[in-house]
């Protein structure tokens, strides 16, 4: 226990700005990668919802290639195939946020459709006798409450796709993973580095779950608890 010593790290100002800036570019993908994917996901669940023919199925399909592919083989392709397939080159963060918003936007889906279909056919019948046209009634009526119903899942599969973004380092994401295997690198002091990753992580997903349940606090004053 004599050879830990975590002051090594803390005392290098550089090593403390790249482990802030890994944080920061973490979250700031992390969030831009939820809100994006959870957008994408409202159409995908509203597709499948409404049994649209050909698109439904197509949806189906993307749903479950995402959520049966790993999401280090996506951000691959994402980042090197489809420039090749397309002839474009981005920054290596807007690869990954593309990567993370496919890959959220598909796990979404799958818990909003269940949350739409959880709440049967009166929401939209009732919308529907008050001359609400059926996009409208989708919105305002049926999605508020799927998303409440559903609130704790995608709150929970949220927190679980931030903690495998750490993978978007392979891709030159310069993000808290990448920093602490280039602290590593040159101190070699491996344990000291990655235990002080896994404590940040712990303290950013904390954080993260308290956010979501402010939002939530203030998104669903309207439901009722039973």
């Amino acid at each position: 226990m004599s050879n830990l010593r975590f002051f090594e790290i803390y005392r290098n100002p550089e090593y403390l700005w790249l482990l802030a800036k890994g944080a920061l570019i973490s979250a700031v993908l992390t969030i831009g990668g939820g809100v994006l994917g959870f957008l994408l996901a409202v159409v995908l669940a509203a597709v499948r919802h409404y049994k649209i023919p050909v698109l439904a199925q197509l949806a189906a399909a993307y749903v479950e290639f995402i959520r049966n592919t790993p999401l280090i083989v996506q951000m691959f392709f994402v980042a090197f195939g489809l420039p090749l397939l397309l002839g474009y080159q981005w920054p290596f963060w807007a690869h990954a946020l593309l990567a993370l918003s496919i890959n959220f936007s598909a796990y979404f889906a799958e818990i909003l459709r269940a949350g739409l279909a959880s709440l049967g056919a009166g929401q939209a019948e009732a919308a529907d006798a008050l001359g609400l046209p059926r996009w409208l009634s989708f919105v305002k009526v049926c999605l508020p409450q799927a998303v409440a119903a559903m609130y704790p899942s995608l709150n929970s599969q949220f927190i679980f796709l931030f903690l495998t973004t750490g993978i978007i380092s392979e891709i030159g994401v310069t993000d808290l993973t990448w920093a602490g295997l280039f602290i590593d690198s040159r101190n070699f002091r491996s344990f000291e580095i990655f235990f002080t990753l896994t404590i940040i992580y712990l303290l950013m997903s904390l954080g993260f779950k308290t956010l979501l349940a402010l939002l939530h606090d203030r998104l669903f004053k309207w439901k009722v608890v039973r």
